[in-house]
């Protein structure tokens, strides 16, 4: 610690970089270009974008420290001034507009802000180091961006349908950031950012299975208001602070709803409860209100 305060990973990496330019007038610029730049996005927020700087030269589950792994895999102390200006700033810069939806461009801007506010609303941000690596490269180039969005959301919400776990989030954008890099046709079949046929088998059934039981009530609330806004024109939002989500059929209906009449048979009952169709978004009051009244 330092005058009471504790360093952060990003200090200690700072004091270091910093430290290794040769003169004190360019320390000074590139002290001031650092601070500018954590003081925009807020010091978490910074703090964040180093996780994801580390996993686009990491490519891998990290095994140490933010400060361990940093100095191990993205060197910056190696060539200070160009780690700030080549690969800090405009992944900042960059990171700044897709956590904003903030993309600016003569073609295509509202709809890959469309598409990146539905990623930012993944509990997950296992996508953020491709998206950067993408975005700093291809930002000029609205065509290949939208495309390169739109797909990633794709691939995101396949995973939350499918409960993709870390380790495979991990390891499937990882290849996505070399396929990156590397210039590979992100449209092919075989890509990493293409969902293959049995991924696009497997979301189908998990969309079509018992979803209430499957999944968390913010990870299933986040799937029905996608599905629900892909289905109307767009033109229904929802401002409430808490979207729930109601069974329309109740879990247990009462002995003398008119449920018991309509479904008599209780494994056609559980068959159907949990299912898509039988789910609807309401906001909290509304809920508590509906409990379990019949249709």
């Amino acid at each position: 610690t330092s005058r009471g305060l504790v360093l952060s990973a990003t200090d200690i990496l700072k004091a270091e970089t910093i430290g290794g330019i040769e003169t004190e007038e360019l320390r000074t610029t590139y002290t001031r270009k650092w601070e500018d730049e954590e003081e925009d996005l807020g010091r978490d927020e910074f703090g964040d974008l180093f996780s994801h700087i580390r996993m686009v030269y990491r490519k891998a589950k990290p095994q140490g420290t933010l400060l361990k792994e940093f100095k191990e895999h993205v060197v910056p102390a190696r060539e200070p001034r160009s780690f700030v200006d080549e690969v800090l700033l405009p992944m900042a810069q960059a990171f700044c507009e897709l956590r904003d939806a903030d993309y600016a461009s003569t073609h295509h801007a509202e709809q890959v802000n469309e598409h990146l506010r539905w990623l930012n609303r993944l509990e997950f941000k296992d996508w953020v180091p491709p998206a950067l690596t993408f975005f700093v490269r291809h930002r000029q180039q609205p065509e290949a961006v939208l495309s390169f969005f739109r797909d990633l959301e794709r691939l995101g919400y396949s995973m939350l349908a499918r409960r993709a776990g870390v380790n495979e989030r991990i390891e499937r954008f990882s290849a996505l950031t070399r396929s990156v890099e590397s210039d590979s046709d992100l449209s092919a079949p075989s890509s990493a950012l293409q969902l293959s046929a049995e991924e696009q088998d497997q979301t189908y059934a998990a969309l079509n299975g018992p979803l209430y039981d499957t999944h968390s009530p913010r990870a299933l609330a986040l799937l029905l208001l996608r599905l629900d806004h892909l289905m109307s024109d767009g033109s229904a939002s929802y401002q409430h602070e808490v979207v729930s989500v109601e069974h329309v059929m109740p879990q247990q209906p009462a002995p003398n709803s008119q449920w018991a009449t309509w479904v008599p048979d209780k494994a056609v009952h559980q068959l159907w409860v949990h299912r898509l169709g039988n789910l609807a978004l309401l906001s909290r009051k509304k809920n508590s209100s509906a409990s379990n009244r019949d249709f």
